[in-house]
C-alpha cells in the first residue's frame, strides 16, 4: 500500500495481482482498474516527489502522485512480474517555454514542448469551453478543500487551415468538449416531476431526468447535475412518520455564487401519489434498464422518485439499519451549529438533516464522546471526531435516547472517548442509567438539604425581618426555639412567649412579637491595592513565552481554529514538548525575571512606587473644615455625627458628657489627618 495525492483527493493506492485498487479518503469513492486492461505506465519526478501515470486499453488516464524515489525499483518488479508493462522513466520539460503542441490521447490533453510534456489537464475536469478569435478558453470544476484553485487556460491557436479546410479553433474546441464534463441538454427529458419542495437548495423546483443528468429548474435558479458526481442515494423516514427524506450526495458539490451544496435533500408527503409514463418505448426501458423501470408506473411519489434515480445513477439506496430510539423511531432529535434536525444512525455511519446536512462513516470517525448537556441536566452531547481532527458536536439529545445509542455505538465498536471506569459494568443500559440516576438522586438531595437549612438556620433572620414569613401551621418546638436562642431576651420574656403562642393557636390571626437584635458591628473593608501604571510589567512564564513564540504557528496548521480551542490544543502540545525544549523556555523565563527584578529596583530606587500625599491632604483638610462647618451651624445639641452614635448613649447626657465628646472628636481630627495619604485616598474613592 501507498499513501498518494490524487488530482483533487486524497486517498490510498493498492497494488494486487488482479487489479489496482484506489480508495479515496474524502468520499469513500473506490476506483478498480483490472490488471488486464493497463496498457502502459510512466514513472516521473512531479512537485510532491514522483507519480505514476496508468493508461488502459479502453482510452482512460490515472495518475496517483506521493510517491519516493525508493519505490521505483519495487513498483517496477512488481509491474513486469504480475501486470507485464514496463513502467518507464519519463522526464518533464522544465524549460518554461508557452508555445508547443497541444496533443489528444484520450480524456487527457498533453501540451508538449520536443516531445517532453509540461503539463496535462485531464478533460474531465474541464466545466466548460469557449471560443474566440484564435483562441480557446477552458475552464474547470472548483476543488473546494483547496486554497487556491485554477479557474481557466486559454491557447492561442495560429490561424492556418487543416488539410480538409476546418477551423483549427473549432476542431481544438470539440476534442475538448468531446471529453469533457460539460452538460449539454440534448433531446427529451426521459421524465418530468413536477414542484418537487427541496430543503437544500431551498425552494420549489421542477426535476427533469435526463440520460446522463438530471436538471433542477426553479423560479431563480438552474442546476445541472450529472449521475457521475452522485456519490450516494439515502431514504430515510421523517420522526413524525409521514414524511419522508429523500437525499442525495454530490461530489464536487453544486454551486451557486460562494455557496456550496454537497447534498441535494427532497422533501415527501407519504400520502401524495403519482401516476407516471416515461418518455420511451416499452422495448427501450426494457432494454435500457434491464427491468429496473416500467413505462408507466404508479404509487407513492417518493417511491417513483427513488426508483427512477437508483435505475439511472445505477447507485444503491441507503435506508436506516435496526437502531430504535425512545419513541421508536428510527433517528434522534438534535440540534447541530444551532439548528435542530434529525440524527440517523445507519450500517455503515451517521447522517444529519438538514441544516447544514453532514455524512459521517464509521471509516472516517477516530471516536465518539458522550458529554453532559451545557443547559440542563435532562439532555447529553453527542461528539464525533474524525481522524482529520475535525470535531461535530449533536446537542440537546433527549437523556432517554443514551441507552439506544451507546448500545449502537458499542455494537458497531467505534472508539468511546469517555468510557473510562466505567468499562468494566454489566451492560450499557446500567451504565447509562445507573449514572444519570445518581446524579438527578444526589441534585435533589442537596435541594431538600438547602430548603432544610433555610428554614431551620436562617429562620431568626427571617422571623426578625419580617412577621409576613411567620406560619402558623408550623411545629411547635419551632417558634420556642427561636425566641429561646435570643440571649437579650429573659426568661420571663420566653414564658410569656409560651403563653403568646398558645394563643396564637386560638387565634391565628393575630402576628408575635418582632424581635428587636443587636446589629451587628461591621468588619472594616481591606484596603484596595492600587496598580502602579509606571512600573514595569511582570514576567511571564515559560509557558505563556511558548505560547507567544508558537500561537501563529498553530492558527497556520489548524485554519479557523477558535480562541479557546487553541488554548486547548497549546496545552497540550506543552504537555508533549519534550524536557528539553522545556529548559530551554524556562531558562528564557528565569531572565525574563532577572531583568524585571533590575528594573524594578531601578525603579523604587528612583522615587516610583511611592503613592502621592497631596491629594490625601486635600481631601483630609476638606473633611476637617466641614465638620467645623456642621459643629458652627448645628445649634440643635441632638445632633452627632457618625462616628459617635452609641446604643449605650440615652437622650439625657449632661453638659459635661458633651464637652468631653467634642473634645474627643478633635483629637479624632488630628489622629486622621496624620495617617498616609494612600489610606486617605482610598478611603474618599470608598
Amino acid at each position: 500500500k501507498a499513501d498518494f495525492l490524487e488530482f483533487l483527493n486524497d486517498g490510498r493506492l493498492r497494488f494486487s495481482k488482479q487489479s489496482v485498487v484506489y480508495k479515496s479518503h474524502k468520499t469513500g469513492k473506490v476506483d478498480s482498474i483490472p490488471a488486464p486492461e493497463l496498457s502502459a505506465a510512466q514513472w516521473r519526478r512531479v512537485c510532491v516527489g514522483h507519480g505514476i501515470k496508468l493508461a488502459t486499453s479502453t482510452g482512460h488516464v490515472y495518475r496517483y502522485d506521493g510517491f519516493k524515489d525508493t519505490d521505483f525499483e519495487k513498483i517496477s518488479a512488481f509491474f513486469k512480474s504480475n501486470y507485464k508493462v514496463e513502467l518507464a522513466e519519463k522526464d518533464m520539460c522544465v524549460k518554461g517555454w508557452n508555445w508547443g503542441t497541444a496533443k489528444f490521447t484520450g480524456s487527457l490533453l498533453s501540451f508538449d514542448v520536443n516531445d517532453s510534456p509540461v503539463f496535462e489537464i485531464p478533460l474531465a475536469s474541464v466545466s466548460q469551453c469557449a471560443t474566440g478569435k484564435n483562441e480557446v478558453t477552458v475552464e474547470f470544476h472548483q476543488n473546494d478543500d483547496a486554497e487556491v484553485s485554477l479557474m481557466e487556460v486559454r491557447f492561442y491557436v495560429p490561424p492556418n487551415t487543416g488539410d480538409d479546410g476546418s477551423d483549427p479553433v473549432e476542431a481544438f474546441a470539440q476534442n475538448v468538449l468531446s471529453k469533457a464534463d460539460v452538460i449539454q441538454a440534448t433531446g427529451d427529458a426521459v421524465c418530468i416531476f413536477k414542484e418537487l419542495q427541496c430543503l437544500t437548495p431551498r425552494g420549489r423546483y421542477d426535476i427533469r431526468i435526463y440520460p446522463t443528468f438530471l436538471h433542477l429548474h426553479g423560479k431563480t435558479f438552474d442546476y445541472k447535475i450529472p449521475y457521475t458526481t452522485v456519490l450516494r442515494l439515502f431514504l430515510l423516514p421523517h420522526k413524525d412518520q409521514r414524511q419522508m427524506f429523500f437525499v442525495i450526495s454530490l461530489d464536487p458539490p453544486i454551486k451557486q455564487g460562494q455557496t456550496r451544496y454537497h447534498f441535494l435533500i427532497l422533501l415527501f408527503s407519504k400520502d401524495e401519489e403519482l401516476s407516471l409514463a416515461l418518455n420511451m418505448s416499452e422495448d427501450e426501458v426494457e432494454k435500457r434498464y434491464e427491468g429496473k423501470l416500467s413505462k408507466n408506473m404508479s404509487g407513492p411519489l417518493f417511491e417513483i422518485v427513488s426508483r427512477v434515480m437508483k435505475a439511472l445513477v445505477n447507485r444503491k439506496i441507503t435506508v436506516p439499519g435496526n437502531f430504535q430510539g425512545h419513541s421508536g423511531s428510527q433517528c434522534i432529535t438534535c440540534a447541530y451549529k444551532a439548528s435542530s434536525g434529525l440524527l440517523y444512525p445507519l450500517e455503515r455511519g451517521f447522517i444529519y438533516v438538514h441544516k447544514p446536512p453532514v455524512h459521517l462513516r464509521f471509516e472516517e470517525i477516530s471516536c465518539v464522546n458522550f458529554a453532559r448537556g451545557t443547559t440542563t441536566t435532562r439532555s447529553f452531547d453527542f461528539e464525533i471526531e474524525t481522524k482529520q481532527n475535525n470535531q461535530y458536536t449533536f446537542s440537546n439529545i433527549e437523556r432517554e435516547e443514551y441507552g439506544k445509542l451507546f448500545d449502537f455505538v458499542n455494537a458497531k465498536k467505534l472508539n468511546i472517548k469517555n468510557r473510562g471506569f466505567k468499562e468494566g459494568m454489566k451492560g450499557a443500559e446500567g451504565y447509562s442509567d445507573s449514572d444519570e440516576d445518581q446524579h438527578d438522586a444526589y441534585l435533589e438531595r442537596m435541594k431538600e438539604e438547602g430548603k432544610i437549612r433555610e428554614e431551620g438556620d436562617g429562620s431568626d433572620e427571617s422571623e426578625g425581618d419580617s412577621d409576613e414569613s411567620f406560619n402558623p401551621g408550623e411545629e411547635d418546638d419551632d417558634v420556642p426555639e427561636e425566641y429561646d436562642s435570643n440571649a437579650s431576651v429573659s426568661d420571663s420574656e420566653a414564658d410569656d412567649g409560651d403563653s403568646e403562642e398558645e394563643s396564637k393557636k386560638k387565634k391565628p390571626e393575630k402576628k408575635p412579637k418582632k424581635v428587636v437584635k443587636e446589629k451587628k458591628e461591621r468588619k472594616p473593608r481591606k484596603e484596595k491595592k492600587v496598580k502602579d501604571p509606571g512600573a514595569p510589567k511582570r514576567p511571564m512564564s515559560a509557558y505563556m513565552l511558548w505560547l507567544n513564540g508558537n500561537r501563529e504557528r498553530i492558527k497556520s496548521e489548524n485554519p479557523g481554529i477558535s480562541v479557546t480551542e487553541i488554548s486547548k490544543k497549546a496545552g497540550e502540545m506543552w504537555k508533549q514538548l519534550s524536557k528539553d525544549r522545556k529548559e530551554e523556555w524556562d531558562r528564557k523565563a528565569a531572565e525574563a525575571k532577572k531583568q524585571y527584578e533590575k528594573a524594578m529596583k531601578e525603579y523604587r530606587e528612583s522615587g516610583g512606587g511611592a503613592a502621592p500625599k497631596k491629594k490625601g491632604g486635600k481631601v483630609e483638610a476638606k473633611k476637617k473644615s466641614g465638620g467645623e462647618k456642621e459643629k458652627k451651624e448645628g445649634g440643635n445639641e441632638s445632633f452627632k455625627s457618625k462616628e459617635f452614635i452609641s446604643s449605650e448613649e440615652s437622650s439625657s447626657e449632661s453638659d459635661h458628657d458633651r464637652g468631653s465628646k467634642r473634645k474627643a472628636s478633635d483629637d479624632d481630627d488630628e489622629e486622621a489627618a496624620s495617617t498616609p495619604a494612600s489610606s486617605e485616598e482610598e478611603s474618599g474613592s470608598d
